[in-house]
């Protein structure tokens, strides 16, 4: 298994717009290419400009793969270019993660 936390940060105020946007024009066409995502959080404490999604993958190659698809998709190049367009978020960190050998990820 292979799990892609995305940690994303907007600028101040600006969440609920930008999630808004992601929720009309992003978010079917993500899941229709890579599935379902594990977890989709908004920070509570700490910074509260941010959010969080994590995408879990067979392997690297599943997640090429499916990735891959995912940016040949013209609904997806659309959001990026409105996402782009309005220039809520800051920035955007990714973390690919295995899991320890103790961890027995629910089926």
């Amino acid at each position: 298994m292979l799990y892609d936390v995305r940690t994303y940060t907007c600028q101040p105020g600006k969440i609920k717009k930008h999630l808004a946007l992601y929720a009309e024009y992003g978010f079917d066409v993500q899941r229709r290419h890579l599935g379902e995502p594990l977890a989709y959080m908004q920070t509570e404490t700490g910074d509260v400009n941010s959010y969080v999604h994590i995408w879990v993958y067979e392997d690297a190659a599943d997640r090429a793969r499916k990735r891959a698809a995912l940016q040949a998709d013209p609904a997806w190049v659309d959001y990026l270019a409105r996402s782009a367009e309005a220039g809520y978020l800051v920035s955007q960190r990714n973390q690919l993660m295995t899991p320890v050998p103790l961890f027995k990820p629910a089926q």
